[in-house]
């Protein structure tokens, strides 16, 4: 997506590019069939996406600024602000040739924080930042690119429905609808890529896609979106479906989501791949091309395929087939795009190690995987290691495995015959792989550590306070450069200042809400205010909608004015609810709420966006703030009255 390109609707026009597509197909089929694609000495590389973070750990939206600090080329921008990209430079995979990629990734870190630092933000490395909140995903967290704006508009036009839907079940629940194509930018990956010939290719990408379920098994560091604990590696299911455009109208009709796995083993060549997706999905945008591939290869030069690699950057395969040229050669590479950002830079070495050396050495050791191992077998087995990460059971070769025993008995000798067969230095074979092992072996893997850290701090501060902690941890091992398997659980004092979790009413409004219909008894609706001791009962409709408010008084005054046979004779709850209550978006400032509440005379406030109820926020959530000034200002006074003395 780093082009320059232009979105339209003219019919024309996008009939144009595609032929341009078809153009760069048959100029690739060409360069196959004549061996002009590059069988040389393999190269490997690597996209870093890093998340920018300001005060309270918060999303901060500087990546504009910051990449003014940085050398052009090495960093790029991303769909969010919040967001950037380093483009690691390729190097060979024999020798030292991973020393050379982790120095440099190194490096590319050290002047990305001291930018970042210089305009007062913090780099974190999280497949998804644990403080995100769902209000930070508006468009005006959009990088201002036309690129951006224009790929957030051809999806929404393609769009069956109102909103993206998303359903993630864990050990907790989310569902939301959202306006846009800004939930990907909640992700962030450590993209490897490895170059391979085009004989090579079916037999080397199949490995690739057999592995990648015990390696992302072994690398998930994505557990939580908004709070809530979900999949080991929720990237998975989140970036599927934040940019899945089908509706449900077409029950009877399979079509696949641009985000996915596969559907097959590839056979004979990577065109298999390019032209499945073409078949599949419609073009989204369109540029100006004015290279004809098969032109350029008459006249003896080299296309660039600029059509086919735009289109292709708009199908995402989590192991995506890519065409470039490096030093005048032509070369295929298959990009990994599942590993997560993360925890640390030696972490995501060993991942990308991992997964090239267990891809070499299946590829070596079966020949073409597919004639040992059930394509379904393997895309259920992502699907796993997704959801569950080290707790999985994987099939392989037809029998169930638990994830670390696959990886610690089978794969990792595999990726070693791998790596060594490619000529890497035995010191990084041990230094990568050494680092899975045990890592595997303790158990705890980003994903492990972040739950298990949760866990430790619960009931302790608010939500809010409980993810800041973690990414202050976070962010303070990567930077001592220590693998996640060696780290200490997160404390709550680590999240910093208490102030920058109580700014906004999202931030500590109560989301587990009890509520009543406007139908429903009075007698039930008293019977939920005991039950649950609280005082105040939003009254929602069948959509979610927010009609009214009852309170513990309003039934007092019933028992009072009626009698208490009055909860018995099944008046509903319509009769004595406030109707239209006082409420306030989840988006708006304590300041705000306590304003609204004086002004009011309120106890609580239910909490409402797009018209829907989302939570509510009373006395006793708000009652932490006062109580923490009054001892910070205490504290203030005693350290003065000891300075005096």
């Amino acid at each position: 997506m780093g082009m320059d390109i232009v979105l339209t609707e003219d019919p024309e026009a996008i009939r144009r590019f595609t032929q341009f597509i078809l153009r760069d197909l048959g100029g690739l089929e060409r360069m196959l069939q004549e061996d002009r694609i590059d069988s040389g000495p393999r190269r490997i590389g690597a996209e870093q996406e890093l998340f920018l973070a300001t005060r309270g750990w918060r999303p901060a939206l500087l990546a504009l600024k910051v990449l003014e600090r940085l050398p052009e080329g090495d960093f790029t921008t991303e769909l969010a602000q919040f967001n950037l990209e380093a483009n690691l430079p390729p190097v060979y995979l024999s020798g030292d040739g991973m020393r050379q990629m982790e120095e440099g990734l190194s490096a590319a870190l050290t002047q990305a924080r001291e930018a970042a630092a210089a305009e007062g933000a913090r780099i974190v490395m999280a497949g998804i930042l644990p403080t995100l909140l769902q209000s930070d995903l508006s468009l005006e967290s959009l990088t201002p690119r036309q690129r951006y704006r224009a790929l957030n508009d051809a999806l929404c036009r393609r769009r069956q429905g109102p909103s993206y839907r998303l359903r993630i079940e864990g050990i907790d629940e989310l569902m939301l609808e959202h306006e846009s194509v800004m939930l990907e930018a909640c992700n962030t990956s450590f993209q490897a890529h490895l170059q391979v010939s085009a004989p090579e290719f079916p037999s080397i990408y199949n490995a690739a896609q057999a592995v990648l379920a015990p390696v992302l098994a072994a690398a998930a560091n994505s557990p939580l979106l908004f709070g809530k604990r979900l999949w080991a590696e929720t990237r998975i299911a989140l970036f599927q479906q934040s940019l899945d455009t089908r509706g449900s109208s077409a029950h009877l009709r399979e079509v696949p989501p641009r985000v996915r796995f596969g559907d097959q083993w590839v056979e004979s060549s990577v065109m298999e791949l390019f032209q499945e997706d073409l078949a599949r999905f419609p073009v989204l945008l369109a540029m100006e091309v004015e290279e004809d591939a098969l032109e350029v290869l008459d006249r003896g030069g080299l296309p660039q395929l600029r059509a086919l690699q735009l289109y292709n950057s708009t199908v995402y395969r989590w192991n995506r087939p890519c065409y470039g040229i490096t030093d005048g050669k032509p070369h295929l590479r298959i990009e990994c795009r599942a590993l997560p950002s993360g925890p640390s830079t030696l972490d995501e070495m060993a991942n990308a190690a991992f997964w090239i050396g267990a891809t070499l050495g299946v590829a070596g050791e079966f020949g073409d995987v597919a004639t040992r191992m059930d394509f379904d077998d393997a895309r259920g087995n992502f699907l796993s290691a997704a959801r569950q990460g080290l707790n999985a059971a994987l099939m392989w070769e037809g029998t169930p495995v638990a994830a670390p025993q696959l990886i610690l008995d089978t794969l990792l000798p595999l990726a070693r015959t791998g790596l060594e067969g490619a000529g890497v230095d035995g010191e990084l074979v041990e230094r990568y792989l050494g680092t899975i092992r045990d890592r595997v072996a303790s158990g705890q893997n980003g994903a492990t550590w972040m739950v298990r850290s949760l866990s430790a701090m619960k009931d302790q501060g608010v939500r809010t306070e409980r993810m800041a902690a973690l990414t202050s941890a976070i962010v303070r091992h990567q930077e001592e450069g220590s693998p996640v398997h060696t780290w200490p659980l997160a404390e709550l004092h680590e999240a910093g200042g208490w102030r920058d979790h109580f700014l906004r009413v999202e931030q500590y409004m109560t989301t587990r809400l009890v509520t009543v219909r406007a139908d429903e008894p009075v007698g039930l609706a008293a019977f939920l205010l005991d039950r649950n001791q609280i005082r105040q009962l939003p009254v929602e409709d069948d959509e979610h909608r927010l009609v009214g408010l009852l309170t513990f008084r309003s039934i007092l005054r019933l028992v009072t004015e009626v009698g208490a046979d009055s909860l018995s004779e099944g008046r509903p709850a319509r009769l004595i609810m406030e109707a239209d209550p006082v409420s306030i978006a989840p988006e708006a400032t304590t300041l705000e709420a306590i304003r609204l509440m004086r002004e009011h005379k309120l106890s609580c406030l239910p909490v409402v966006k797009d018209e829907r109820l989302v939570g509510i926020v009373t006395e006793r959530d708000i009652l932490p703030v006062a109580y923490r000034l009054l001892e910070d200002r205490l504290r203030e006074e005693e350290g003065g009255d000891d300075v005096s003395g």
